[in-house]
């Protein structure tokens, strides 16, 4: 299929509304079958749940074009698992794991042309949500849901490379220790979008989450988890109830030990200990591993060894292997790569 007319290479990480979307209604009980639609406008009730009780759920995830002109999706099970988790706990139905798998491919497949060409730096995009779609005006769960997934073209979400960020530890909570930080839910992003503003004022690029209950353990920012090296090269993440499950953490975890041969563990870190790394990153799909190169807490401007102008080299290493194995030109494991469009 021949690929649309844009200038690939200088994509930015934006919203750009392409031919089809999906879209499945829940309602009496049960999803119906869903269907692609060419509409991006969304119409609901004036009293629905999710503009009075904020009830929706999301992901986010990439596909990619390979050398071999193949498009795949890095690990969608994993995407449809932690909704199907998030939506069960703030008492939404979840959408099957199957079909939401489907759907994802249904939506490339209808977009094909609008999936960045291999070598570009670009990819794209693909938005699952969920929300209450049905009026409710007493504080319980709405009766009828809407699950839908978009798509987008995106470039890399750092242009020129990834530049070390300056990050503060936050005063404000993300979340509570028996609340909602544990699941992608829109809520738990609005919560941290004034500690969010408050930082880019002070001239930093993001929050570090203390956990709530002490105050002495690092959790993550408002969108990415933490990855720490230690000065003798082990590859450490935070422990907490209270982290969002981050699909790239927990594959970047499995490259370091599996593929790296580095030492790994999940632990309680406190903050007390960010003088004793040699480098930071954080994790997500949009930027896969985001350096970090200074972290202030009270007053202290902490430097990492790694320092301000690129990645350390474990933070490289990892972040080179796991686009690499996204865009086929590294071995994956076994069951990490969905293919949509086997290509030639």
């Amino acid at each position: 299929m021949e690929k649309q007319n844009l200038d690939w290479s200088n994509l930015g990480f934006e919203y750009r509304p392409i031919d089809k979307r999906f879209i499945s209604n829940y309602k009496d009980g049960a999803w119906d079958e869903g269907t692609l639609s060419d509409d991006p406008e969304v119409r609901i009730n004036e009293c629905s749940g999710i503009l009075q009780y904020c009830q929706e759920v999301f992901e986010g995830m990439k596909a990619y074009s390979r050398k071999d002109g193949s498009v795949v999706i890095f690990r969608p099970e994993m995407n449809a698992e932690r909704m199907a988790n998030s939506a069960e706990y703030i008492a939404m139905p979840p959408y099957p794991v199957e079909k939401f798998v489907e759907a994802c491919d249904a939506v490339v497949k209808a977009n094909l042309s609008w999936v960045p060409p291999y070598g570009s730096g670009a990819s794209l995009y693909l938005r699952p949500y969920m929300f209450a779609s049905g009026p409710v005006i007493g504080v319980k769960p709405s009766d009828e849901y809407q699950f839908r997934i978009i798509a987008m073209p995106v470039g890399p979400y750092f242009k020129g490379g990834a530049k070390p960020l300056s990050l503060v530890v936050s005063d404000f909570d993300r979340a509570a220790p028996h609340g909602t930080g544990h699941i992608k839910a829109g809520l738990n992003y609005a919560m941290s979008l004034h500690a969010y503003v408050d930082a880019h004022q002070r001239g930093f690029d993001e929050n570090v989450f203390l956990d709530s209950a002490t105050r002495t353990y690092i959790e993550e920012t408002g969108g990415a988890n933490f990855l720490f090296v230690t000065k003798d090269g082990e590859v450490v993440t935070p422990e907490s109830h209270t982290i969002l499950p981050s699909i790239t953490r927990r594959s970047l975890m499995i490259v370091a030990r599996d593929i790296l041969g580095l030492k790994v563990s999940e632990r309680p870190v406190k903050v007390d200990e960010l003088k004793d790394f040699a480098e930071a990153g954080l994790c997500g799909t949009a930027a896969v591993i985001s350096p970090v190169g200074k972290i202030t807490y009270k007053g202290e401007e902490i430097f990492l060894p790694s320092g301000m102008k690129e990645m350390g080299p474990i933070t490289k290493k990892l972040y080179d292997t796991l686009t690499g194995i996204q865009s086929g030109d590294i071995e994956a494991p076994e069951g990490w790569i969905h293919v949509v469009h086997p290509g030639k």
